[in-house]
């Protein structure tokens, strides 16, 4: 028997990018998967998306405040496509990413970045575009105050583990991690999940009762698309 071949990561971004975090986080409710929800983090950038491949970054407060101490060298090495994905604890105490990584990431290709801390330059980064994603901004710098601990860590995001290869999507809404094993198969959920609200949508406004059409159309469990007009 053979096993069909994974599907390519450029396909996925491309079918991600036609989906939500709303269908994506009932996909994955459907597995029940452990946590996926980056808890608190928000756009800073509306209306972007970031998604692709978590490179992860870990900080720590520094130990020796005598000599300068820059925040951290790593962009040079994310690979396009990924997403940045930085831990400080949600720290509001003071920065881990502004315009100087914003530009030189969307330079890169770079898909975005999510924070679990504080960024600034916010205004830069909104005009150029680029997905950007944390739990709080504040003008405070991160240099002398935090470090480099590693990248390519597992990290934990308030509860949530974020792997390295893990598959991240933000939006609007919020933000949330896919486990890289099951991407494949949260993405073909998701857009069954889709499928099935669009039509629910479309009879509702077409004149039906809304807990009719829900009920024509398989509302309670969407990822199966198992509504009446569904051919097997």
């Amino acid at each position: 028997m053979t096993t069909a071949a994974p599907v390519a990561a450029d396909a996925l971004r491309e079918r991600l990018s036609r989906l939500d975090t709303a269908a994506l986080s009932d996909a994955m409710d459907s597995l029940r998967t452990p946590p996926c929800v980056l808890p608190g983090i928000t756009t800073r950038t509306p209306g972007s998306i970031a998604c692709g491949p978590a490179f992860t970054v870990r900080y720590r407060a520094i130990d020796d405040a005598t000599s300068f101490h820059n925040a951290a060298n790593y962009i040079d090495d994310v690979p396009a496509g990924s997403v940045v994905v930085v831990d400080n604890g949600g720290s509001r105490t003071c920065t881990n990413w502004g315009s100087l990584l914003s530009s030189v990431a969307q330079h890169r290709e770079v898909a975005g970045t999510v924070v679990h801390g504080s960024v600034r330059d916010v205004l830069e980064t909104r005009t150029a575009g680029y997905p950007l994603f944390s739990t709080d901004v504040t003008m405070v710098s991160g240099k002398n105050r935090v470090v480099l601990d590693r990248t390519g860590a597992e990290l934990d995001i308030a509860g949530t583990p974020v792997r390295p290869g893990d598959w991240i999507f933000a939006d609007d809404n919020g933000a949330l991690r896919i486990p890289a094993d099951l991407v494949e198969e949260v993405v073909r959920r998701a857009e069954a999940v889709e499928r099935t609200e669009s039509r629910i949508r479309e009879a509702a406004l077409g004149g039906a009762r809304l807990d009719e059409a829900r009920a024509r159309f398989g509302y309670a469990r969407p990822w199966e698309e198992g509504g009446e007009d569904e051919q097997h």
